[in-house]
């Protein structure tokens, strides 16, 4: 059965206003489907438009050229930005911007809350969302007493409670201590394989980005390589011109490929890598 795409992205355009005249675009005829139950990573170093296109997602900004539509309703048509939103909800990089009550689970509940949904089932949505994030137990206390991957999870919680098909994160582990980081991580991967939720994850840290299903790699406002992380990062020449690293376990095979040795360069993970080299010495 074919999938669906819920956020279609054709020949998008987009600079900001106030720009110098002649300034270059932020984003640059940039074309990009998103399929329904997928998990997409974004990548780029700072100034590649990979923001810009994830606020482009949910309507906090609209494009100069183009369109973008979200589960075929164009962003541009005002009657359907409600809809959008609760359709695609988003995550971003601090998560105090996002945290608006005292108390965890007012916290969680204050989207739900504004979208008239009734008492009960907030309830049962405030509950489900903080079981999903791992946050039960917190539900009283105070978010600002919370360590940063606590509330980033509380964030979370707050955009799972919208009961959004689509969650689009933008850098969602940038201000994070490792431990914070996997927990996030962990987080966003059961939301996909065991929910089915849509994830779009804006990063630049290629462990994070190896744990998509697809790789979307911008530089420049454009789309440079789109695919499988396997087979996007094989392409360490191009991610190197555009100062991105790979995974480190593909950094060794291809210094390994480099002094001569036969190893592929598809293999992401530590004990994928470990068999290659095992299997090329032997």
């Amino acid at each position: 059965m074919e999938q669906k795409n819920i956020i279609e992205i054709k020949d998008v355009a987009f600079q900001y206003p106030d720009v110098p005249e002649g300034s270059s675009l932020v984003l640059d005829g940039v074309n990009l489907s998103i399929e329904q139950g997928s998990f997409v990573a974004i990548l780029g170093h700072n100034g590649s438009g990979k923001s810009t296109l994830a606020k482009l997602m949910n309507a906090v900004y609209l494009p100069n050229r183009g369109t973008v539509s979200v589960d075929g309703m164009d962003t541009a048509d005002e009657a359907h930005l409600l809809d959008i939103r609760r359709t695609v909800g988003m995550v971003f990089q601090n998560p105090d911007n996002q945290i608006v009550a005292n108390v965890v689970e007012e916290d969680v509940a204050f989207a739900p809350e504004n979208l008239g949904v009734p008492s009960e089932e907030i309830r049962r949505r405030v509950d489900e969302a903080l079981k999903i994030v791992g946050m039960s137990k917190y539900a009283r206390h105070a978010p600002h007493l919370l360590s940063g991957g606590q509330k980033q999870r509380i964030a979370i919680a707050g955009v799972i409670a919208m009961l959004p098909r689509c969650i689009v994160l933008d850098e969602p582990t940038a201000m994070l201590d490792p431990i914070g980081r996997e927990d996030v991580m962990r987080t966003i991967t059961r939301l996909n394989r065991e929910r089915g939720t849509t994830i779009v994850l804006i990063t630049h840290h290629m462990d994070e980005a190896a744990q998509a299903d697809r790789l979307v790699v911008m530089d420049q406002g454009k789309i440079i390589a789109d695919g499988p992380p396997k087979q996007v990062f094989q392409q360490v020449e191009l991610l190197k011109s555009v100062g991105l690293t790979v995974p480190e376990t593909v950094g060794l095979l291809y210094q390994l490929r480099q002094g001569g040795v036969d190893v592929p360069l598809d293999a992401l993970s530590v004990e994928e890598c470990a068999q290659e080299i095992y299997r090329a010495l032997a």
